[in-house]
């Protein structure tokens, strides 16, 4: 029987997207059977919460110093807020026969495979119990009720997956993109914490098994086969008024006790093709309890922008690029190097995040001021310099490029092709001011702990919310790629076994407006 590291690193390499082919997916898309973009629980109470909208005050840039932004009290209008600018709807579009809604998470192909919860325990907005978060309507929905609570007051978010919700456009490869979800969705609430004085931190030592427990998400009978959901990971909220340190056992007590309520909707689904891979990778990569773990890094400031912005503005607005301007002019080399600056475990958007930084960031260089176009690498851990020379490539010419960022120029020459090639023939890679590859430690992290395999994704996604929300911050869009060939990147690099990864691309650039597609307001649907 294949230990569970060996499944995982096996899962990886069938995965892999190739020149000749592309990884298991299905055939066709029937798009009569795309699932249901919106979960729902019938025979829940639903909770209206307070209209959403409301623009605040704190700037994009003052979430750098997030320490210093007042912090709301906890009422039901700042949990609304805070559920909305994580995991609202930002948006319609509509290109006169279509309709669809987009949302301040962003997800692969727009198909949200992400569900969030919230766990409320003696606060004064709510009864203690669990909620899910109903998008559309901006409601939650209560899942639980807990007999009895704690005097102290704490909140917690739960985020878990609906894998098929991703594997009926994706197939094989749907589980990585959920990982990717996960990382854009804990960015995407550390941000929305940070404008209301709020954070965040990860309550890292629980088991996946009490996780689901607490979430009710092991209850199959509340739910229909194949459209199960996945626990991923538990936050804990930091307000004004919640200063306990609930356990994790403390909290699976209150939810062995808790009164349940409602049953999952269909997601009005035929399931044409089936993944047994999903799951099979998803039970190796299932996460045990372990030690809490302690962050001893110290944050660091960020370059200032070039121009300021409304936080709950700039997060409403943020979209995926569809196409770009592969005419515009170079990219400012103060906006190029607050981007960089920005990625860095040390800032605040990474202060809840316990884990070493294991993702480099290799830079095809297209436009960028003061750059000679090529190839070029950003350390995020700079003690990582020797180990990653020795992997890569030895035509590498490592010349340092800035005097505080690990930030090395590999190669020189045009990369517009090759950047759009190994994306999967996608120009938005070659149009773009610059793309990357986010390329991850991987082999030793994952042969020692086989559900770190999932951590790996969500630091992709995590630098991907970062990158999303800065380039609007500099007028400018971004754009996640989770298709590319793994295998003819790390050629490019030089990387001959899977010491080091591929998994994850991104471009930013000018974007080029779609006229034909019309944008409607996110909840002009609500009475």
């Amino acid at each position: 029987m294949n230990s569970p590291h060996d499944l995982v690193l096996n899962y990886h390499q069938r995965t892999k997207h190739r020149l000749e082919r592309y990884a298991n997916g299905p055939e066709t898309l029937d798009w009569d059977d795309q699932p249901e973009p919106f979960r729902r629980f019938s025979g829940c109470e639903l909770i209206a919460l307070p209209r959403p909208g409301r623009e605040l005050a704190v700037l994009f840039t003052e979430l750098d110093t997030p320490q210093q932004i007042p912090a709301h009290a906890l009422t039901l209008e700042s949990i609304g807020l805070l559920l909305e600018l994580a995991f609202g709807l930002s948006a319609w579009k509509s290109d006169g026969f279509n309709r669809w809604a987009l949302r301040c998470n962003p997800s692969s192909g727009n198909l949200h495979p992400t569900e969030a919860y919230l766990i409320s325990v003696n606060t004064p907005a709510l009864a203690s119990g669990v909620y899910h978060y109903a998008s559309y309507e901006h409601s939650l929905e209560q899942r639980a009720l807990f007999s009895a609570a704690p005097t102290e007051a704490d909140i917690f978010i739960g985020l878990s997956s609906i894998h098929w919700r991703e594997a009926w456009k994706y197939g094989e490869r749907a589980y990585r993109y959920c990982q990717h979800d996960v990382g854009h969705a804990l960015g995407a609430l550390r941000y929305a914490a940070a404008t209301l004085g709020w954070s965040i931190s990860l309550m890292d030592a629980i088991a996946d098994a009490e996780l689901a427990t607490l979430l009710g998400v092991d209850r199959d009978t509340d739910f229909i086969h194949h459209e199960h959901e996945v626990p991923d990971v538990l936050c804990r909220i930091h307000t004004s008024a919640s200063a306990a340190h609930l356990t994790p056992a403390q909290l699976a007590e209150h939810a062995s006790t808790a009164q349940w309520f409602g049953c999952a909707d269909s997601l009005r689904a035929y399931h044409a093709y089936s993944w047994p891979v999903l799951d099979e990778v998803s039970n190796a990569a299932a996460k045990p309890r372990t030690a809490p773990l302690i962050k001893t890094i110290d944050t660091i400031l960020l370059p200032p922008a070039l121009k300021q912005h409304r936080a709950s503005t700039l997060i409403r607005q943020r979209r995926s690029a569809q196409q770009f301007d592969g005419n515009m002019p170079a990219l400012p080399s103060a906006v190029f190097y607050r981007v960089l600056s920005a990625v860095l475990p040390q800032t605040a958007a990474f202060a809840f995040w316990p884990w070493r930084a294991a993702v480099h960031v290799f830079i095809f260089v297209h436009r960028v001021e003061g750059l000679t176009p090529g190839l070029y690498v950003l350390l995020r851990d700079h003690t990582a310099l020797k180990t990653v020379q020795a992997a890569t490539s030895e035509r590498f010419v490592w010349q340092p490029q800035h005097d505080t960022l690990a930030f090395y120029l590999l190669h020189t020459g045009d990369m517009k092709q090759r950047a759009k090639t190994l994306s999967c023939h996608q120009s938005i890679a070659s149009d773009s001011a610059f793309s990357l590859a986010m390329v991850a430690e991987f082999s030793t992290i994952i042969t020692h702990e086989p559900w770190r395999y999932r951590q790996l994704f969500w630091e992709c996604g995590l630098i991907g919310q970062i990158l999303y929300l800065e380039a609007e911050a500099a007028g400018m869009r971004a754009t996640g790629i989770g298709c590319y060939f793994d295998d003819s990147v790390h050629e490019l690099l030089g990387l001959t076994d899977n010491r080091f990864q591929s998994l994850y691309h991104f471009t930013l650039g000018k974007a080029q407006t779609d006229a034909r597609l019309h944008t409607l307001p996110a909840y002009a649907h609500l009475p």
